[in-house]
């Protein structure tokens, strides 16, 4: 199984809603639920198509990307501000890899790079002054791990007739939010 987060606000909307009309189908609750809420940020690039069909079959990649500002310019050079990185990533070993990308000079327009983050996210990029920002990210975005793929798999143990025992399955939206209400009514 692999459960993205998602925001509680959202979740108990869609549950209330539930409760209210339990006719409703999932891609009626994907207008409460819209996507996972990842605590690190970063920007979701999927579709609210392609969300609501993961949410439908239970599975699908969620395509996370790291967002970034642009700095100040000097005479000499130019500031790139990244400002959060996709769940799951580890911020140091990130720092890493793209220290090794301008070390090596794999991305020329890129000088240095340092981790400047506080209780915030917070890396700075230093580029050459003549540098293109979108491409020196676009580079980024595909040799590191500055954007990755979330493979949601909402697989869970659904209750049996026997307490004791659960079945694995794979639920859609409506049927996961179903199975949390019952389990709630129960307790």
């Amino acid at each position: 199984t692999n459960i993205p987060p998602h925001n509680l606000n959202e979740v108990c909307d869609a549950l209330i809603r539930l409760l209210d009309n339990p006719e409703l189908k999932t891609q009626q609750l994907c207008k409460y639920v819209k996507a996972p809420d990842f605590p690190t940020g970063g920007q979701i690039l999927n579709s609210a198509e392609e969300l609501k069909q993961i949410y439908s079959t239970g599975s699908g990649p969620v395509k996370l990307r790291a967002t970034w500002d642009k700095g100040p310019v000097t005479r000499t050079d130019k500031t790139v501000y990244i400002t959060s990185v996709p769940y799951t990533v580890n911020k140091s070993q990130l720092v890493e890899h793209m220290a090794e990308v301008a070390i090596s000079h794999k991305l020329p327009q890129l000088i240095d790079v340092r981790d400047i983050s506080a209780d915030d996210v917070r890396i700075e990029l230093v580029l050459k002054k003549d540098a293109n920002e979108q491409k020196v990210m676009a580079y980024l975005f595909r040799h590191t791990p500055l954007q990755i793929s979330f493979n949601v798999n909402l697989t869970c143990l659904v209750p049996t007739e026997d307490p004791q025992v659960g079945r694995p399955e794979r639920l859609d939206l409506r049927e996961v939010l179903h199975h949390f209400l019952h389990f709630r009514l129960n307790v």
